[in-house]
């Protein structure tokens, strides 16, 4: 999206909605993410005699890629992110009423595989102003059935992988990463995915990159390396060619047309994060001027990719409740919008039933978890919900954007506060 107008009203006190000019007022073309690379790619991968995925040149291709960015010795292009958690927690050894410790403000991805697998997902409380695992909310959830903590890094930015990992290690837990919107995030130098045992990348239409769906689960473990591409194809040996299933596993192969896509996407990952994250950590320094509205922390020595801008307000700084205060925003002409996901996963009719397998949950029946997520509380994700408001953010927007819409925050908070 690039701004077709340089202009904005700087010296207007009157809100939009009450009649005054809008402090929006750059106009943001479409954001146009595929083009040459991606045609030559799919050019290529129209001639070969097989579009399957073992062997293919275009998965070659993009593992050849990935890895020059993440040097991770084994590596499993599949079908998508959700896929690349579930080949992760299975190779873990997740099994009937194993715990993994996870996040409960996240995608339904990060813990399908998890009750696939008949484990049971235990959510942790978040950090206020990072969204990420407490690790010492994470540190007391742990049981003699904990199996994994899986890390999702919100937003592309990173989790204290530091404190997470020395947890896992003093427990023997295997820490599995869910990087799905942090393409690009570096922890302390490090790019996301390379501290825990496992890490697992989404490469759906909505992310950083994409192949319209598709995912990654790498690893430099020997002992979960192995089994990555039988955990995620139906638990055939490709490299022995062997069709002898020792265990169940589901169909998760990625193809060929999405793996050409991916791999050209590939060589602008970095590019796309950059500019992402300059332009999420420039909006951060001037909201961080207004009072009562709290952008997120970045911590020293880490890169946030930003997949989306997400801030806290307080509502006893302003006359008006949030509802109010976005709505205001919008009328200036901020792209914004009131929380994130509803409520915590925990909150689902899914998980308030425990209706996982038609009706049933079948580790509670037979006393392997005495879990009830009725009772659930994870009281600083749910204030996180009740106060987010989040701004998205892309590669094609620019610094007279992101400076507009810091206008409109300032003006909309100058008007309502108390």
């Amino acid at each position: 999206m690039k701004p077709t107008s340089p202009t904005s009203c700087v010296s207007e006190t009157r809100l939009a909605k009450d009649g005054g000019a809008p402090a929006v007022v750059t106009k943001l073309a479409p954001l146009v993410r595929w083009g040459e690379p991606e045609l030559q790619q799919l050019t290529e991968m129209i001639r070969q005699p097989s579009l399957f995925y073992w062997n293919g040149p275009q998965t070659r291709l993009l593992v050849e890629r990935f890895r020059t960015i993440f040097p991770l010795r084994h590596a499993m292009p599949c079908s998508s992110g959700t896929a690349a958690i579930h080949i992760a927690v299975h190779a873990a050894g997740v099994g009937p009423g194993d715990e993994v410790i996870t996040s409960p403000i996240t995608d339904m991805g990060t813990v399908i595989g998890i009750l696939y697998q008949q484990g049971v997902p235990v959510f942790a409380d978040l950090e206020s102003d990072r969204y990420n695992l407490d690790p010492a909310d994470v540190r007391r959830k742990i049981t003699p059935r904990t199996k994994a903590i899986l890390a999702v890094h919100l937003a592309g930015n990173p989790c204290d992988l530091h404190r997470l990992r020395e947890i896992a290690d003093e427990h023997r837990l295997v820490l599995i990463e869910d990087c799905a919107q942090a393409w690009g995030a570096r922890f302390a130098g490090r790019p996301v995915g390379t501290v825990g045992d496992l890490g697992c990348w989404s490469l759906n239409d909505f992310k950083h990159i994409g192949a319209g769906d598709g995912g990654i689960v790498a690893t430099n473990s020997e002992k979960f390396g192995s089994l990555l591409q039988r955990c995620g194809d139906k638990a055939y040996d490709r490299v022995k060619q062997t069709r002898a299933p020792e265990f169940l596993a589901p169909n998760y192969r990625i193809s060929e047309p999405q793996s050409a896509v991916a791999a050209a996407q590939m060589l602008r990952m970095e590019e796309i994060a950059a500019a992402r994250n300059r332009l999420g950590m420039r909006l951060a320094e001037k909201l961080a001027e207004i009072p009562g509205l709290r952008p997120p922390r970045v911590a020293k020595g880490d890169f946030c990719s930003f997949w989306f801008f997400m801030l806290r307000m307080d509502p006893s700084a302003f006359r008006c409740d949030r509802a109010e205060f976005v709505e205001a925003l919008k009328a200036e002409g901020a792209a914004a919008g009131a929380g994130y996901i509803p409520t915590p996963l925990y909150r689902y009719p899914v998980f308030q039933n425990h209706n996982f397998f038609a009706g049933r949950w079948p580790v509670k029946e037979l006393g392997l978890t005495a879990i009830d997520y009725r009772t659930t509380r994870c009281p600083e994700a749910e204030a996180i919900l009740e106060t987010a408001i989040l701004c998205p953010l892309n590669q094609g927007m620019d610094e007279t954007f992101i400076r507009e819409t810091a206008e409109a925050f300032h003006k909309v908070a100058t008007h309502y506060r108390k």
